[in-house]
């Protein structure tokens, strides 16, 4: 099995499987191979340990049933999710989310960590410049809203803040996230399209519109979020697109992606 097809088995199992007990010899079972072969491959292609994904991937799920069936008791959405006890599993969430499960009722929910794919490919060598991140829901929405317009906005020196640490970086992430959600309008939504980088899809195909969001979103450039004892700046990349062109979900994808590469020059 070519480490691109050992990729893509690794990646439909664990979705099959979030709500299952997983582990990750498991996964190389089924795939043919070592363990340590798997997290290698996995840590190189998405830079994240296979249990690190799991974790997220359940804590997304989680928060999304969190945010859209208020009725549903919190321990039941544990134990879908494989944790037997509230407070193993608000651990687990507050690690992710940074918030309490219970605060997570009254959200606006953003899928913060989209389900990712096995990158393109030539031979078996992979194209690694954006991270591939499913977007059938972006989508799905696009298609409803033809005419509206895009918010794109991605994290100005991210490096720098990994630099100083994997959780300033998730911190940033966050944050950018919910600069995004405050600045959105109700009808509005958010969503993450690769590694640091964001969109809204408005409800509006009024420019003007989309230019107000942006412009409260740079309003609070260099804004600073906590991370232990630090105070940390944060600047985004913002610009405002429309893709009515746009006919597949690879042309929203790329679209949205070139505006972000131009909103940097």
């Amino acid at each position: 099995m070519r480490n691109i097809e050992l990729l893509m088995a690794a990646l439909e199992y664990i979705e099959l499987h979030l709500s299952d007990e997983i582990k990750t010899e498991d996964i190389a079972g089924i795939c043919f191979c070592s363990k340590s072969t798997l997290e290698k491959l996995f840590r190189s292609v998405h830079n994240i340990s296979v249990h690190e994904y799991i974790v997220r991937r359940r804590m997304m799920l989680a928060a999304k049933k969190i945010s859209q069936y208020p009725e549903i008791p919190i321990l039941d959405i544990a134990l879908e999710y494989g944790y037997s006890t509230h407070e193993s599993f608000a651990r687990a969430f507050t690690q992710i989310w940074n918030c309490k499960p219970s605060e997570f009722r009254t959200a606006k929910f953003t899928e913060l960590f989209p389900r990712l794919y096995a990158p393109s490919e030539k031979g078996d060598n992979y194209i690694m410049q954006k991270k591939p991140v499913d977007i059938s829901e972006l989508y799905d929405l696009f298609k409803e809203r033809k005419d509206c317009y895009f918010v794109t906005c991605d994290i100005k020196h991210m490096i720098p803040i990994n630099e100083i640490s994997r959780k300033a970086g998730d911190l940033a992430i966050l944050e950018q996230m919910r600069r995004l959600t405050v600045s959105a309008g109700e009808e509005d939504v958010v969503f993450r399209i690769g590694g640091d980088e964001f969109c809204i899809l408005t409800a509006s195909s009024d420019a003007a519109y989309a230019e107000q969001i942006a412009d409260k979103i740079r309003n609070m450039n260099n804004n600073t979020f906590s991370y232990g004892n630090q105070e940390i700046p944060l600047t985004l990349h913002v610009t405002t697109i429309s893709l009515k062109e746009c006919h597949s979900k690879d042309e929203v994808f790329s679209g949205l992606h070139s505006a972000i590469d131009k909103s940097k020059m």
